[in-house]
């Protein structure tokens, strides 16, 4: 492998971090290219993206995909999260 990326995410909650890391699971272990290799870990309450490619346009694209399923990941789970409503009695 020629390009190395690692990226360390800091989440709110425990239960996200592993919401997310869950979630990302299935696509580290079978990935749709063999061009990349992509480990995930929990370290220190952190997810740890290790993304090695065998270029830099294969490193860019397995860094920018698994970035944009972090953030709609995030984006669901927030919005499944109970609103706080205040309840007005006439």
């Amino acid at each position: 492998m020629q390009a190395r990326a690692i990226i360390r995410l800091k989440f709110p909650s425990e239960k996200e971090l592993r919401t997310v890391y869950l979630a990302l699971k299935p696509e580290v272990e079978k990935p749709a290219t063999n061009r990349c290799m992509v480990s995930l870990k929990i370290e220190d309450n952190l997810l740890v993206l290790n993304i090695e490619a065998k270029d830099t346009v294969a490193l860019r694209a397995a860094t920018n995909a698994y970035l944009r399923w972090i953030l709609a990941i995030r984006r669901v789970t927030s919005a499944l999260k109970p609103q706080h409503q205040t309840e007005v009695i006439i």
